[in-house]
């Protein structure tokens, strides 16, 4: 098991709902219905935007204690 790989492919799926939600909420000025309110749920994609968020800091965090772990492991065979 690869924990590098597996922190690389949170960071990507991080990513995609950060992308997601960023063009949600851009496009809430410009999108709106025959009423002349909003279509897009802001208290949502703001929700999405602070997961993807969090997300990136855990799998950073993850990444950061792969390496760490690594590096001892040297250390203590090299």
């Amino acid at each position: 098991m690869d924990v590098s790989a597996i922190a690389l492919q949170g960071l990507a799926q991080a990513q995609v709902q950060l992308e997601s939600a960023a063009a949600s909420i851009a496009g809430a000025s410009t999108a709106s219905n025959s009423a002349g309110t909003d279509t897009v749920d802001l208290s949502t994609a703001v929700v999405a935007l602070l997961t993807a968020k969090n997300q990136f800091s855990v799998d950073l965090t993850v990444l950061k204690v792969a390496n760490q772990t690594q590096a001892s492991v040297i250390n203590l065979f090299g």
